[in-house]
């Protein structure tokens, strides 16, 4: 059975903090932003939302401890370890075993047997992990990205623990939008779902009639290139996949060009390779065609696709190898960044800043991936610097997390 927090839309921040801060209640709070169709935003309605919006289906008795955004779903994790998922369901991605196309406020998504510590949403897939390490999956298993194996289902609409593992204790995943990556606790690093582009890192090649020999892996497969490194984090986006070694090395794998983007050439790299570029890193983050990381002094530094000014770096000009991100922000040391599809979001000082696509020109057709304000601006520009969030001043933000064009994050009061 599903449990259902009772909700009622807020949808001014500032309002809301305010009464919560005078009752002394709700000292930490989740918000979002951006492309509402489907309930993605968890505020149970269908309205996009140009700044961040209190969700207020938690409270103090099991706060928000960490958010998930993905294709068009988020999800939530609580202090004591319960996920909840909101958003659209077309594949199972929220994990309620419910055929509902959509849900418009976050549900308890049950059939953990522990704890969970840590959540990822892919495009149309989702995971989870236990407090001692198991993986659990669910959503589109189209390509194998779930990890059950070639004749598992397409679709799995309840969390399944992924038993090929064989025993494995995971401390990380990181999902694309078809393909899925973990790391151990002994820092062996895991790839599976559609190979095509090389973005599972195996190498896989085109034969002589320039057909991939297999295009997908329907089960955790190490990458051997790694072996005798110790991965410390990874991120996965559309078509290409990142990691950062203990020492901070970067290594990318997958799709690196796009002919449509303006690059010469396309080009793909289906084995691991290093980032020489770049100072010791780490933290990592992947959108739809860009990357950004984080270096041990708190820099950003950001490389691919800069379609809407995703890169932060004042233009549109392409990036073809890193660089370095300025910003008002620079006065602070950088503590975390994610991508979404053309926009990315960063926490320095305890605020957020983002930049890129606002939303103003749609990708597509469907309305689902052609509105948005998910920079939280409020209106739909494209900015192409970092430019901070507003927000009351004693609030600190904790986590962000961008989706397909819709963003959230983690926020507490501070005195």
């Amino acid at each position: 059975m599903w449990r259902r927090i009772s909700t009622s839309l807020e949808p001014s921040l500032s309002s809301l903090l305010h009464r919560r801060i005078h009752t002394g209640t709700h000292r930490r709070f989740v918000a979002l932003w951006g492309n509402g169709d489907y309930g993605r935003l968890g505020l149970g309605s269908l309205q996009s939302q140009w700044k961040p919006a209190v969700c207020p289906a938690f409270d103090d008795d099991d706060s928000p401890r960490a958010i998930a955004c993905g294709g068009a779903h988020t999800l939530f994790l609580t202090e004591k370890g319960h996920v909840y998922a909101t958003g659209m369901n077309d594949y199972g991605q929220l994990g309620l075993a419910s055929e509902q196309n959509y849900v418009l406020e976050p549900l308890e998504v049950s059939g953990f047997s522990k704890e969970i510590i840590r959540v990822a949403a892919g495009f149309y897939h989702s995971a989870a992990i236990t407090v001692d390490g198991e993986l659990y999956m669910w959503g589109n298993n189209s390509s194998g990205q779930l990890g059950f194996g070639k004749r598992a289902n397409k679709r799995i609409s309840a969390p399944t623990k992924v038993e090929s593992l064989g025993g494995l204790s995971i401390k990380m995943i990181a999902l694309g939008s078809e393909h899925s990556i973990a790391v151990t606790d002994l820092g062996d690093i895991l790839s599976w779902g559609a190979g095509g582009s090389g973005r599972l890192g195996h190498g896989h090649r085109s034969n002589i009639m320039g057909l991939l020999r297999s295009t997908s892996e329907y089960t955790p497969r190490l990458i051997k290139e790694f072996e005798g490194l110790k991965v410390q984090k990874i991120a996965a986006g559309l078509m290409h996949s990142v990691c950062i070694d203990e020492q901070g090395s970067v290594f990318a794998f997958g799709e690196r060009t796009v002919e449509k983007l303006g690059f010469s050439q396309s080009k793909n790299a289906t084995l691991p390779s290093l980032v020489n570029e770049l100072p010791s890193c780490e933290e990592v983050a992947c959108g739809g065609y860009h990357t950004c990381v984080i270096t041990r002094d708190g820099e950003v530094y950001a490389w691919g696709s800069n379609e809407n000014g995703c890169l932060g770096i004042g233009c549109r000009d392409v990036a073809q190898s890193p660089e370095r991100v300025e910003g008002p922000f620079l006065k602070f040391h950088v503590t975390e960044v994610s991508c979404g599809w053309k926009h990315t979001a960063a926490i320095c000082g305890g605020r957020v800043f983002t930049w890129g696509w606002g939303g103003s020109h749609g990708t597509f057709s469907d309305h689902c991936y052609s509105s948005g304000g998910q920079l939280g601006q409020g209106n739909d520009v494209d900015y192409y610097e970092p430019t901070e969030v507003k927000l009351e001043e004693n609030v600190r933000a904790l986590q962000v997390s961008c989706g397909f064009n819709h963003t959230g994050a983690i926020f507490e009061y501070s005195e």
